[in-house]
Parts: structure tokens; sequence; C-alpha cells
């Protein structure tokens, strides 16, 4: 065996070595959280948005499409859920479930008019068919216009384990999170994904071996707003409300940049993005105000300038300059 390949074997391990470790340590201090002064509600929103940053990068980073409209999945996911719970009165878990296979409906549709589309194109119609969603939403007499959905309750898991406990639903959120997190990457790293992978790179080069695109990019872009809509049913479940702006565009906007924030085309990048910008949106607003946008608006512009992979992509960056040393 030559040298350079025992040394390329050495980083590979020193670097799975060190993801693992930091990967034990995130999810001890999620473990642990209630008990050390963390807001139980902000770290469940936290997980919620996490949750929606992992499942569009999971489209964005990994196949290589751009989509301007994934907060309508994760407003519609959290207004049906929100209906069903209050009016209709399912419990949670039904009610989560339901938002989550509505949104992936949405998803369904809109893929299927959107998804021949390429580049800025596609990103136009995800845009245009989430502001139709947005207006539905202001319109429709069941989601309570510009005051949305109030007063939804959390209800009892399975009928048995009450959810008013924030402690109690906070374990249940993480758990779901968890769980969304290593279907991501056993996603990513299936034939699957290899092929979406594939498709980013070089899409005419999967196309000339063999590969129907269309029905590979349809079945990621379904999936990435399932997972959207599940971080929407949550949200709702733990707040007790679903409001217009869970569809805005500018929640869109928002999630971009929890992924880019964080690091692209990784696994936990998406993941610290979204806690960055839930953190500054919590508790930096009572300080600043509407400021917190400006804040936000530089972090974005310094992050693009100058870590243009994001938080993660820059430390594996390092270590792997660092190791070859």
């Amino acid at each position: 065996m030559s040298t350079a390949t025992t040394a390329v074997r050495d980083l590979s391990g020193d670097l799975a070595r060190y993801s693992k470790w930091a990967l034990y340590a995130g999810f001890a201090i999620l473990l642990a959280a209630p008990f050390i002064g963390l807001y139980p509600v902000f770290m469940m929103t936290a997980l919620c948005f996490a949750i929606f940053a992992c499942a569009f990068n999971l489209l964005l980073g990994f196949t290589g499409l751009l989509s301007f409209g994934h907060a309508a999945y994760l407003g519609a996911a959290a207004y049906a859920t929100g209906w069903l719970v209050k009016e209709a009165h399912l419990t949670p878990e039904l009610g989560v479930l339901a938002g989550t296979l509505i949104a992936g409906l949405c998803g369904l549709v809109i893929g299927l008019i959107a998804i021949r589309r390429q580049g800025i194109y596609f990103a136009m119609v995800t845009l245009a068919m989430a502001q139709m969603i947005y207006f539905v939403f202001l319109q429709a007499p069941f989601t309570g216009g510009e005051d949305g959905l109030q007063g939804v309750p959390r209800g009892k898991l399975f009928g048995l384990i009450p959810l008013a406990d924030d402690r109690v639903l906070y374990y249940v959120v993480l758990a779901v999170f968890v769980a969304v997190f290593l279907f991501i990457i056993r996603i990513v790293h299936s034939p699957y994904g290899q092929v979406l992978k594939a498709i980013r790179e070089n899409e005419p080069r999967a196309i000339s071996l063999g590969y129907d695109v269309d029905r590979y990019k349809l079945l990621a872009f379904v999936l990435s707003t399932m997972l959207a809509g599940l971080a929407g049913s949550l949200k709702t479940v733990v707040v007790g409300f679903a409001t217009l702006s869970d569809a805005h565009w500018s929640l869109s906007g928002e999630v971009v940049l929890m992924t880019l924030l964080g690091g692209m085309s990784t696994f936990a990048g998406p993941v610290i993005g979204a806690f960055t910008i839930i953190g500054l949106q919590n508790f930096l607003a009572d300080q600043v105000g509407s400021w917190i946008n400006v804040i936000i608006g530089v972090i974005f512009v310094v992050c693009v300038v100058a870590f243009r992979r994001g938080f993660v992509g820059e430390l594996r960056a390092w270590q792997q300059r660092r190791n070859g040393r």
C-alpha cells in the first residue's frame, strides 16, 4: 500500500473520529438542556427549525435544488395540525402525521410542476407557488386570517403521555429530531443518495448513465417537503398556534441563511445555523428590536465573504489542512 493512500486513510479516520465526538457532545448537551438552565420552549422551537433546515439542506446541499418557497410546506403542515388538533380533536401524533402528509402532498403537486425547471427558473416557480399557498392561508376562514390559528392544545401523546409539561414535550421533540437527523444521514449514504450527489455535481452525466433524474429529484423534493412539514407540525404543538409568518417568504429566506451559515452539504451545519439564527432572534430582539434583521443581514454578508463553506465547512477544511500538514 502506498504512503499516499495510507495518509488519506489516516486523514479520513481522524475527521470521522472528530465528527463522532462532536456529535456525541452535541447530543449530550441537548439531553441535559432542560437541567442546565436552557429554556425548554426555546430549545424545542430551535429543534423544530433545525429539522426544517436539515430538510432544506437535503434538497439544496445534497441535490442541488434551490427552493425559495419552502416555508409554504412548514406553514401548510402547521395550519393543518393546528386545525385538526383544535377543531377535529385529534391526538397530537395523528395531527402531526396528517400535517406531514399534507405538506408532502403539496410538495408532490408543486414538484410535478417545478421539477423540470432548472436553476433560477426552478427557484422562481417554487416561490410563486408558495406565495399562492400563502394567500390561501390569508383568505381561508379556518386559518384565522392575520390573527392566525390560536389556542392549539398540546393534548396527550397516544392518549397517555401528557404534553403540557415542557420537559416531557421537549424529549419527544428531541427524539423526533434525532430520528430525522439519522434518517437524512441514511438517505445521503444510500445508493439513492449517491445518485442525488451525482445529479448535483453533473446532471447531464447522470442522464447519460441512464438515470431518470426528474424522478430522483421529485422524490428528494417530496421528502424534503414532508420533513419541513414535520417541523411545522411540531412547532404548532410546541407553541400552540400557527400564523401567517409560518408560510411567509421571509421564512424561506431564513432557512437558506441557516443552511449557508452552518454549512451546506454537511449534516450538523444546518442544525448549528438554525440554533444560531433562532438564538439571535430570541435573545437580541428585546434589546435591539427590529434592528435584529440588520444584524442577521450583516452576519449573512460576513458568512458569504469570509466563511463561504459555513461554520462546519470551514472547520472541516481547517482540520483537513492541519492533518495534511
